[in-house]
């Protein structure tokens, strides 16, 4: 008899997988008798426009989406106002922005495409500032974590166009995976950081016991960047010292000042992709779903290991909560030993203020009260590890216990703070107005070398990596014609000690 958590693969289930994931990701939502009501949301510091309207706000969903859901009716009844949410991947987020700013019909509130630089959102009349929508802004500003809001990152020419509530300290490229396909395999992830030859040896077997019914391992392959995600993590747990952010910190290593697209590390990355591949080990039509898409038939019991992020944690409590999952850090190349993760100053999911919205009061009256004490714990305690509350104060009240707090000791162990070319010269940021992503991008590379349509990893990684050295040079060199005070040694930062966090002191010392 076949056992109830066995999934039939063929293209239909693939599709039907899909398609029930994108209704899971628009429909997304805690039972009511859990959260609605419970929110306690204070006046308003100053009074409100009286004549209400409708404001529209886009991001990209998961925990969050499930977490507006539920504040969202509550502070629109108290306001009176509508609101419009819209919680997308990013892939749609990628598309749909840009197209909605040159049509006139962006979002009130939105985020801006993965890899664009804030700089350039600012620099092309996309946004305004919060300043006159946020009460006592100083005020506000000061009760955040040091290194939150920096010039050229989220603040430009003295004010403050990107708010940002959640912290940035978490990968999105987790090994998450189904405990009983793990344990019939032989593997034990808690044990300790599988390597690149585990994971393969565990995906094929994952596949061997599934005969046809489910496969070793996942991916959203039609969400680009998905691609670059995975490889840039893997490359840097391997070694590869790089930023994290948009153009003009992501792939470079402080050390050099140069892009490490061409690294060894990202190399051996991005073959295991293509010898999970191989082996035959991955889900077939991966690469016809997108990230929500892959992560939700996990559950149903399609693979063994997804490259995610928390935000599948509570997503699966909500939609599969007797199902048993393990999550662990990012494995690392055979005989290697593992290298701390670098995050920028700043904080994640920023959120911009379209310049043409005309709800830039309620907008700034909703952003305030959640970057208090209480709007931070009630976030928390709805959105747990998927993207924390920026609070530390507000996350230690939370009370977070299980694969959230596991979560979060993970990130807390594995990441530091490295260098941002923007704090030491705010002149980056002109470079980062100027910049333009290389055609075909690093993730497109990666994802054509998958599909099969781009051959030879060390050549296209080599031509890629000179394609992004070529665009930055050419923003450093538009930059200084417009007076920036700027060289590629802006990016180098000799006192850098990779184990350990690059803070005032060491800015200080150059």
């Amino acid at each position: 008899m076949k056992k109830k958590n066995q999934l039939k693969v063929s293209r239909r289930t693939v599709m039907k997988g899909a398609l029930a994931a994108g209704a899971v990701m628009s429909a997304t939502s805690i039972p009511s008798q859990l959260f609605a009501g419970q929110y306690d949301i204070p006046e308003p510091l100053k009074p409100l426009p009286t004549t209400g309207g409708n404001m529209r706000w886009i991001d990209s969903g998961d925990m969050k989406g499930v977490f507006w859901k539920k504040i969202f009716p509550e502070y629109a009844a108290s306001r009176g106002i509508t609101i419009e949410y819209d919680g997308l991947p990013w892939k749609e987020i990628n598309k749909i922005v840009p197209l909605a700013v040159r049509n006139g019909t962006v979002h009130d509130v939105f985020q801006i495409p993965l890899n664009m630089d804030p700089g350039v959102a600012v620099a092309e009349g996309w946004v305004q500032p919060w300043d006159d929508y946020i009460e006592n802004i100083d005020e506000w500003l000061a009760g955040f974590p040091s290194g939150v809001y920096l010039p050229g990152v989220n603040q430009f020419d003295g004010k403050t166009y990107g708010v940002c509530l959640t912290a940035n300290k978490r990968t999105g490229t987790c090994l998450l995976y189904s405990s009983k396909y793990m344990s019939e395999a032989g593997y034990d992830p808690q044990a300790g950081r599988m390597t690149y030859s585990e994971i393969r040896d565990a995906a094929k077997k994952i596949t061997t016991n599934g005969k046809g019914q489910y496969y070793g391992w996942i991916i959203g392959g039609n969400q680009v960047n998905r691609w670059e995600d995975v490889v840039h993590t893997f490359g840097q747990v391997a070694g590869a010292h790089s930023g994290r952010g948009g153009f003009t910190n992501r792939h470079i290593s402080f050390k050099t000042g140069k892009f490490v697209i061409a690294s060894d590390q990202y190399m051996e990355a991005v073959e295991l992709l293509l010898q999970l591949k191989s082996d035959g080990s991955a889900f077939p039509g991966v690469m016809s779903m997108n990230a929500p898409q892959a992560r939700a038939l996990m559950p149903q019991g399609a693979a063994g290991m997804i490259f995610q992020g928390p935000w599948c944690i509570g997503t699966w409590a909500k939609d599969a909560p007797n199902w048993e999952y393990g999550i662990a850090s990012e494995p690392v190349p055979d005989g290697k030993k593992a290298e701390p993760l670098y995050i920028a100053e700043g904080g994640s999911n920023t959120l911009w203020l379209s310049k043409d919205s005309k709800m830039g009061p309620f907008a700034g009256d909703l952003v305030r009260f959640m970057g208090t004490e209480q709007g931070q714990i009630y976030w928390a305690q709805t959105v747990g590890a998927a993207d924390p509350a920026i609070s530390p104060a507000a996350v230690a009240k939370a009370g977070l216990t299980g694969p959230s707090a596991q979560a979060l000791k993970m990130f807390n162990e594995n990441l530091l703070v490295g260098p941002n070319p923007i704090v030491r010269n705010k002149d980056v940021g002109i470079v980062a107005a100027k910049s333009r992503m290389p055609d075909p991008s690093l993730a497109l590379v990666i994802q054509g070398l998958y599909t099969g349509q781009l051959k030879g990893v060390e050549a296209q990684l080599k031509d890629c990596n000179q394609r992004y050295e070529d665009a930055l040079d050419k923003a450093v060199d538009e930059a200084r014609a417009d007076g920036a005070n700027v060289t590629r040694d802006d990016w180098v930062f000799p006192n850098w000690d990779t184990s350990s966090n690059y803070g005032a002191a060491k800015y200080a010392e150059l």
